[in-house]
């Protein structure tokens, strides 16, 4: 997404408008937000900033031999399902936003593959040489890191529900035992008051 707005001149193509002119065959194009680029943008630096975090911790639980914790485990649910919501508009972005722009590049061109290369603007100066591998490269990415995304919510959903149940457990298990030991104390006691009536009623008896 950067190099398609260098070679736009910082125009960013998503969503973008225009007509053909019927005097020189030239696009009057009506340039969309930039924002939609810099959103793209940004939510790729986010997943690389992420990604490369999530491979120092788990290296370093991997290398003490330890596991993450409950309250990780539950920051580890709620940022990748963050990441996964940001990825979607991105890639929504990205799919219908190059759509568009296709169906004005295919009003005068066979496919929107040949429009690459071809001078359309000169007004702006935009090169238009590269953009469909640009775009094509940007979907292609953003689409993946989504399916990514999905399942690492997947797993650490899963591995949350572990830990859950694995908590629930050690309660009941706790909770059961001292239930127990209140049982075995009691026990004595009730032992030696039985033991005490009986010797009483013995000695009325004689």
């Amino acid at each position: 997404m950067s190099l398609h707005q260098d070679e736009f001149r910082g125009h960013c193509l998503l969503f973008s408008s225009g007509c053909w002119q019927e005097t020189d065959g030239q696009l009057q194009v009506d340039w969309a937000s930039q924002g939609y680029c810099n959103y793209t943008i940004f939510v790729g630096v986010i997943l690389l900033l992420v990604s490369a975090a999530q491979i120092y911790r788990l290296s370093c639980f991997l290398r003490r031999g330890t596991d993450s914790s409950f309250l990780s485990a539950f920051i580890d649910v709620v940022c990748s399902m963050t990441l996964c919501a940001m990825t979607i508009i991105a890639a929504l972005m990205i799919t219908l936003g190059f759509m568009a722009w296709c169906d004005i590049m295919m009003q005068r061109f066979p496919s929107c593959q040949s429009a690459a290369g071809q001078v359309i603007d000169k007004k702006d100066g935009i090169v238009t040489a590269g953009f469909y591998i640009h775009l094509g490269t940007a979907q292609f990415g953003v689409w993946g890191s989504f399916a990514m995304w999905v399942g690492l919510s997947v797993f650490a959903l899963l591995k949350l529900c572990r830990y859950h149940t694995t908590e629930n457990m050690r309660v009941s298990m706790y909770r059961e035992r001292q239930r127990l030991i209140n049982e075995n104390a009691e026990s004595p006691g009730s032992s030696l008051g039985r033991e005490s009536t009986n010797t009483q009623t013995t000695a009325t008896m004689e």
